[in-house]
């Protein structure tokens, strides 16, 4: 199941600058990050692309609080998306 809600998505900057090696040829549009099981309750969100430099984007789902933090340099095989788990609402817990 996907589930389609509002995520914030914040730059991390690792303070190092631009990335000192080369992107990996084999994905010259990015990555799709992949983190969770199939058939796992998920979301699809999409990063900026690329990465002003090396860091992290901290994402945070406002519909059930659920947190990633997903690593970039700045490059062209930098993260596009990534399909997360739900932490599902407690509300929806209880049903």
């Amino acid at each position: 199941m996907i589930r389609h809600v509002a995520h914030e998505i914040t730059f991390h900057a690792s303070g190092r600058g631009k990335a000192q090696c080369p992107s990996n040829p084999a994905f010259p549009k990015g990555i799709d990050v992949i983190a969770v099981k199939p058939g796992q309750r998920s979301c699809l969100v999409a990063l900026p692309y690329p990465a002003p430099e090396c860091g992290q984007h901290l994402v945070l789902c406002s519909d059930c609080n659920m947190s990633v933090m997903i690593t970039a340099a700045g490059r062209a095989d930098d993260p596009r998306t990534a399909r997360i788990p739900c932490g599902i609402r407690r509300s929806d817990r209880m049903n």
